[in-house]
């Protein structure tokens, strides 16, 4: 069991560090890294999926790599399009709607992103921040700001809301926070809320949990990360790897948003797409969280694993 703490390029989620804690079992290394503001019974399946990893490993890969978006944080035009610029992928995620920033910022940024990018896809994820009117008033906007859009991630916090706006506006929707508690995957089908399923292993317990959910709920999957080091984005490859059918680029280019890696051989795009590969973490004294953090984990770590035992 090891905890690190990186430090991330920019702030993102409101974070300039990164916290996480890893585990190693018979199959290999699995991360727990919920993030601090959730509480235990969030953080449950997010250690379920760890121990899936440390004990049971992952299904078989359908395929010897993935493709991959890079994801764009709320900064300025010209970080922006020097994060698309290296990372070789051909799909940029864009992060609009952030609290305090002006609008005109999410214009320029994605102005800024169609120049970096070319003829390749750009999608958006506002994080829930919009009501509906605003969604496809934004939309309209930012699509012609983009000059196209693949799609818009989670619009609005609410999946009745994800449906209205579905109905208003010819961008496709992705339903991400939506399909992070048990019962959401099948309402976000039943109430016909989206086009596209953002999937994360952490938050969903795990690649076959994952698989179960993508099969059930019957539309195209696109897997994303929740920033972690290279071991919690093997756990994303993995499911990516295992999908029947896999449409869209993933989630997944999101260590390159770290200063540094828990591996000396990080999982970065190579061409806008990342290997199928277990991860050695051989680099945790480099990155080892203080004294004081460590035993924040530790400590956080026995009373979830009580209660997921249990």
């Amino acid at each position: 069991m090891s905890v690190y703490s990186i430090p991330l390029r920019t702030r993102f989620r409101g974070l300039t560090e990164r916290e996480g804690l890893l585990l190693r079992g018979d199959a290999g290394w699995g991360e727990w890294s919920p993030f601090l503001e959730y509480d235990d019974a969030v953080a449950r399946p997010w250690l379920a999926a760890a121990r899936e990893a440390a004990d049971e490993g992952f299904p078989a890969p359908l395929r010897a790599e993935v493709p991959v978006n890079v994801t764009v944080p709320a900064c300025d035009p010209e970080r922006a399009a020097a994060i698309v610029r290296a990372g070789g992928c051909r799909t940029a995620k864009v992060k609009v709607a952030e609290p305090g920033q002006d609008p005109g910022e999410d214009e320029a940024r994605l102005e800024a992103v169609r120049e970096a990018i070319g003829d390749g896809l750009v999608r958006i994820d506002a994080n829930g921040a919009w009501d509906v009117d605003t969604a496809v008033e934004r939309i309209r906007v930012l699509e012609r700001a983009a000059g196209g859009l693949e799609y818009v991630e989670q619009p609005c916090a609410a999946v009745e809301e994800l449906a209205a706006v579905r109905r208003r506006t010819d961008v496709p929707i992705a339903a991400d926070e939506s399909i992070r508690r048990a019962a959401d995957p099948y309402r976000v089908r039943d109430l016909e809320a989206a086009d596209v399923a953002v999937l994360k292993v952490q938050p969903l317990g795990g690649v076959r949990a994952c698989l179960r959910i993508a099969e059930d709920i019957g539309l195209p999957v696109v897997v994303s990360s929740a920033v972690e080091s290279s071991v919690g984005i093997a756990m994303g490859v993995a499911l990516a790897a295992a999908l029947p059918t896999l449409e869209h680029a993933c989630g997944l280019a999101t260590v390159q948003l770290l200063t540094d890696d828990v591996t000396s051989e990080p999982l970065l795009p190579v061409d806008g797409r990342l290997p199928v590969r277990a991860v050695r973490p051989d680099r945790l004294e480099a990155v080892a969280a203080p004294a004081g953090r460590r035993q924040h984990w530790e400590a956080r770590l026995a009373r979830v694993g009580a209660e997921v035992t249990a």
